[in-house]
């Protein structure tokens, strides 16, 4: 795998919502970064960049994986600090979409950066060589398009644009960055408007919307039809483009519709009479609280009234059938479904893919030679599950072709001829690392993805790579000694089945010819945590059920192999208990961590409360009291709250994963680098961590201190007197409840058992159960 030089020192120039939090995602992976704008009039020439950081430092969700990364943000304005760029690796162009104002820009930057530092734009449409007309050769053979998308931090695809002189070997270092340190899933674009997955994603866009401007339908259908039914993001179509900002979107039209002259669907492009209507009526969307809805006083939701501008109730939906179709959990076969309905939602569907895929067919290769990154380009700028070409081989390649030509849509050669030529019936064949994809006059080309990212579902397909498995585990052979534990019950949640797994791929490895076990799964979250509806019908024997997840979690702790847990999305409850479990864990930097039991009526007791009393302990400097109490305080209010971390580096600050963890910024590489973690481990002549048998618990004191806390809580009525209960019962568990008197100190197995004690005791409380019962029900937590 090649190394380049990463980059260190970045300046970005221009510190509005997009140059802004790119500044953060930045600093968040440990770059010194300098954020410069114009100079304001005044005294205070940083008044401009200065208000964009106290914007970036307010917005939710976070840009920054931690509120620390902001103290490697260096304020500037173009007069005073314009020197600053000496010292950058790498620069980036931010500034108001405007190509005289970039043009200008790049002229001074050639006066003052490095021969070697990278410059680019983060421009969402101009045409590159525009931007850098009348620049030096060599300026020119290190620049190129850096497109991100918004919010940076969050969305995954990163276009990287060249211009015909950008070097190869700068268009390289900067996709292994993006990849490697930035976490991002790189696509290389053209030089041609709005790249790919604006040019792609804004013509279905309009598409929906066309459908709804003509009457044919209403908002709220469209939505329904284009969200998460259909494997995109429930936003869908009107309510993504509130999110946007309507102004936002009738700039993209505007730019798209000016310079696509020669594209045959540029009508498509043509902004509605209806949307500058409300632009200029100033119904943005979300940053105004009103767009293609509004949020009414009495709470309800309502959409605008094409004609009138007005807002009124939305009508009942008219799609027959619908309820039935989001039972259908396999998506080629839901979109097959959907495809072939006779109803109204059939007629929508059919149209819109037809009409979508055909276009994208016919940008090609236009805008790319590749097909398949368009359909990487839908999915990590736009979050479908599939592109268009995914999506016409999954309704079958054939039948679509004809389905087009049938409805008069204009197909390119490449598809009717060439395709049939080659013998090509798909645009994908292969999985994993035998993956390929159709490429424009090439035929079918290698497009596995990188060796490191190799995804999970592959080793799980190889039925000779499969050692056992039950209704909700299967454990499998990664190769070069490493087995994997894949679980995939509902929301992957703890149960006995997935218990029973975690103990059968012990032995197995434990007494198999293995180096260690990888703990993963790709569902959309690691863990929702214990399985609640268990938990409710166990309770003639709940002692027992907790005792064995507690001992479970303490043997994978204690196993004489290494063991190692991939974590990504969501991770709460008993899947933070299963993650602290491993003293070696992998995190996705986007992991979600939170010891969450408080919100059904419960504490932590499958070695939870435990390990946070240990870690408060451990992490004071000395044995003292109220150097203890310190972190005491922050773990239980923690887990009092509710606390979730927005990252893993804030869950690291949060005491919930070791300091020495491996965060991973890609989370598609987790599984590969908790691979190579046990490889090292076990090399390195892994022994298990030292058994805790002396924790430091604080006592009665402590005690009275943190339910003084809550008390100040109860009292302005922001927690219930139940919750005040609970409070007290987890202040109890975790000072070291009456087995202390005092300062002292307690093993494992003493502060084990009283967690259990006192999750017991809640467990049959009346309101836990309500609470348990309420969130089982209606997936919301209940404040009783």
């Amino acid at each position: 795998m090649t190394q380049f030089k990463p980059f260190r020192r970045v300046a970005v120039l221009g510190a509005g919502v997009m140059g802004s939090q790119i500044a953060a995602l930045l600093a968040s992976v440990g770059l010194q970064v300098d954020l410069l704008d114009i100079p304001a009039e005044g005294e205070n020439k940083n008044a401009i960049v200065e208000a964009g950081f106290k914007r970036l430092r307010k917005m939710k969700p976070t840009p920054f994986y931690s509120p620390k990364a902001a103290r490697r943000i260096r304020l500037g304005n173009f007069e005073e600090h314009w020197d600053r760029l000496r010292e950058a690796d790498w620069i980036i162009e931010a500034v108001i979409e405007r190509l005289d104002v970039k043009r200008d820009l790049m002229a001074k930057v050639e006066k003052v950066a490095r021969r070697d530092a990278v410059i680019s734009t983060n421009t969402s449409g101009l045409p590159l060589h525009q931007i850098i007309q009348g620049r030096r050769l060599p300026f020119r053979r290190r620049f190129l398009g850096t497109h991100f998308f918004n919010p940076p931090r969050y969305l995954k695809l990163l276009e990287l644009i060249p211009t015909k002189d950008t070097r190869q070997d700068v268009l390289q270092r900067m996709a292994w960055f993006g990849r490697m340190v930035l976490g991002k899933g790189i696509v290389i674009a053209k030089d041609t408007p709005n790249f790919i997955a604006n040019r792609i994603g804004v013509f279905t866009l309009m598409h929906a919307v066309r459908a709804a401007l003509e009457g044919e339908y209403t908002i709220p259908e469209i939505d329904l039809l284009t969200g998460k039914l259909i494997g995109r993001p429930k936003s869908a179509t009107f309510r993504t483009a509130d999110l946007v900002g309507l102004d936002t979107l009738l700039h993209v039209l505007r730019n798209l519709y000016e310079n696509v002259p020669h594209d045959e669907s540029r009508e498509m492009f043509k902004p509605p009479e209806p949307l500058v209507r409300m632009v200029e009526k100033g119904l943005l969307g979300d940053k105004v609280k009103a767009g293609f809805y509004k949020k009414m006083p009495n709470g309800e939701i309502w959409v605008i009234n094409f004609e009138t501008l007005e807002y009124e109730p939305p009508k009942e939906p008219d799609l027959p059938g619908l309820e039935e179709y989001k039972k259908i959990r396999d998506l080629d076969e839901r979109l097959r479904a959907l495809y072939e309905d006779q109803g109204r939602i059939g007629a929508f569907l059919r149209s819109h893919f037809l009409t979508s895929m055909a276009y994208s067919a016919r940008r090609i290769p236009e805008i790319t030679e590749r097909p398949a990154d368009v359909d990487r380009a839908m999915r990590w700028g736009f979050g479908w599950t599939y592109g268009p070409f995914q999506t016409w081989d999954a309704l079958g390649f054939e039948r679509v072709i004809a389905d087009m030509q049938a409805a008069g849509e204009t197909l390119p050669e490449w598809v009717t001829q060439e395709m049939p030529e080659k013998g090509a019936k798909s645009f994908y064949v292969g999985f994993g690392p035998e993956q390929k994809s159709y490429v424009y006059g090439q035929g079918y080309q290698d497009d596995a993805p990188p060796p490191d990212e190799i995804p999970l579902a592959y080793f799980l397909r190889q039925k000779d790579r499969h050692i056992w498995s039950n209704s909700e585990v299967t454990l499998v052979d990664l190769g070069d000694g490493v087995a994997l534990m894949e679980f995939h019950s509902k929301g992957n949640t703890l149960g006995r089945t997935v218990i029973e797994g975690l103990h059968k791929s012990m032995d197995i490895v434990g007494d198999g010819d293995f180096r260690g076990l990888v703990i993963a799964n790709d569902g959309e979250n690691f863990s929702l945590g214990a399985n609640l509806l268990e938990i409710l019908m166990s309770m003639d024997n709940l002692d027992e059920v907790v005792k064995e997840f507690q001992q479970t979690m303490q043997r994978i702790r204690y196993f004489h192999k290494p063991i190692v847990v991939a974590v990504h999305g969501r991770v709460l409850g008993g899947g933070v208990e299963l993650m602290m479990a491993s003293p070696h864990p992998v995190a996705a930097a986007e992991s979600y961590i939170g010891l969450v039991e408080m919100g059904v009526g419960l504490i932590p007791a499958g070695t939870g409360t435990t390990r946070m009393v240990a870690w408060a302990a451990e992490s004071a400097a000395n044995e003292r009291p109220n150097e203890v109490q310190t972190f005491l305080a922050k773990a239980f209010e923690q887990i009092a709250m509710a606390k979730v971390a927005m990252s893993a580096v804030e869950a690291q600050e949060m005491g919930y994963l070791p300091q020495g963890a491996v965060i991973v910024t890609n989370a598609d590489r987790r599984v590969y680098v908790a691979k190579q973690e046990v490889i090292r481990l076990y090399e390195e002549g892994y022994t298990p961590p030292p058994y805790r048998n002396a924790i430091y618990v604080l006592g009665p004191d402590a005690r009275a201190a943190f339910m003084s806390m809550a008390y100040n809580l109860k009292e302005g009525r922001f927690i219930t007197e139940y919750e005040y209960y609970l409070a007290e019962r987890l202040a109890f568990a975790m000072t070291g409840g009456d087995l202390v008197t005092g300062p002292s100190y307690l093993s494992e197995d003493q502060l084990l058992d009283l967690e259990r004690r006192v999750f017991l005791e809640l467990a049959h409380q009346p309101k836990t159960q309500e609470r348990m019962w309420h969130i089982l029900k209606h997936r919301k937590p209940l404040r009783n």
